[in-house]
């Protein structure tokens, strides 16, 4: 049976063309080769999303005075409706963490090298995406802490030069945070962002695809002495198969993260009420945050928060960028970026832990 469906999708498809790549494709095999399957488990949790929210969809309301209520239904009346709201929200945080943990592994073992400079930009593009769905979300319950949050997170947005005022406007769909920011953040995190991720995360594939999976330097050094020749896998079925493990271990963590620790859903927004003390965004925008915070609100003439908006700014910019400056044969530039690699890692986790710590 299964040969005679391949037969007739082989005959109105191109079937064996297709997929023939797949079969031609190898992966190379190393003590490093684990962090390949990191990329896969960004994707498979980013399906997920898809999936369930679909399903929310099906009951929510994208209106101030329905929100709270239609998420609050979903989660007492729906059959398995928490259960689906909590696999959202926890494959949300999973997947931004995974692509964190990616990008870090790229660095690390220089797979942006070229002629890859364009996949590090692309999965560059996907990260910050991803975190525009957690900021476009995270608002859709309609809950106290989500509308404070997205109060002080659009006013950062505020303090960039010359479009700052715009970009709130733009963001809240008026001057306040608002029933119109809900529709508008839902439009954002249903249609606007979805559409681009596709684009961005085709042409990411594509370029994966025609250049293959990088090999780290101290690798390819190896594989050049006598007697330590390369060695590669067939991406199908041999990686496939491993690359599923990797995306069942991440099921369980999902399952019993959602099980377990289900998403709280807080109480309905108040815009008249006073904000709640220690208001603190999600935690892969706290180091950014605990930054703007500790830093003095005037330096010299400038407004601090202003210079710290700037900051992340160019950091970001030199970030996306730094393919460009690695070049063969430049051991100044590679141990520069190896130093900026090890001082994100080691800022962004300090912030994150520190704000939590701090009262």
């Amino acid at each position: 049976m299964l040969a005679r469906v391949r037969d007739w999708l082989d005959q109105r498809f191109g079937w064996a063309e297709l997929i023939a790549p797949l079969k031609k494709k190898t992966v190379p095999v190393h003590r490093f080769s684990y962090w390949y399957f990191l990329g896969g488990i960004t994707l498979f949790l980013f399906f997920i999303q898809v999936g369930t929210g679909i399903l929310l969809l099906l009951y929510y309301r994208a209106s101030a005075n329905e929100a709270f209520e239609s998420v609050q239904y979903i989660m007492t009346q729906v059959q398995f409706g928490w259960l689906v709201r909590s696999i959202h929200s926890w494959a949300a945080n999973l997947m931004i963490l995974s692509a964190f943990l990616h990008m870090f592994s790229v660095l690390f073992l220089r797979a942006y090298r070229k002629p890859r400079e364009l996949t590090w930009v692309s999965g560059m593009v996907l990260l910050a995406l991803a975190l525009g769905f957690g900021f476009s979300g995270y608002l859709l319950p309609w809950n106290t802490l989500a509308f404070f949050a997205t109060k002080v997170g659009t006013e950062v947005a505020g303090q960039i030069p010359l479009v700052g005022r715009w970009l709130v406007i733009f963001l809240r769909g008026g001057e306040e945070v608002t029933g119109a920011t809900l529709t508008r953040f839902f439009g954002f995190h249903v249609a606007l962002l979805p559409g681009i991720t596709t684009i961005f995360l085709a042409l990411h594939l594509l370029l994966v695809q025609r250049f293959g999976i990088s090999v780290p330097p101290s690798i390819e050094k190896e594989w050049q002495t006598p007697g330590g020749g390369a060695r590669e896998i067939r991406f199908f079925p041999n990686f496939l198969l491993r690359e599923l493990m990797a995306w069942y271990v991440a099921l369980g963590v999902l399952g019993v993260l959602a099980a377990l620790l289900p998403w709280e859903l807080g109480t309905k927004a108040d815009p008249f009420a006073p904000a709640p003390a220690g208001i603190k965004p999600e935690w892969y925008f706290m180091f950014m945050f605990q930054t703007l915070k500790i830093i003095p609100a005037k330096i010299g003439f400038l407004d601090g928060e202003l210079l710290g908006v700037l900051f992340f700014a160019a950091a970001g910019l030199l970030w996306v960028l730094l393919p460009f400056f690695d070049s063969e044969g430049r051991g100044r530039a590679q141990r520069w970026i190896l130093g900026a690699g090890i001082f994100a890692l080691t800022y962004i986790a300090g912030m994150t832990a520190y704000a939590y710590l701090v009262k």
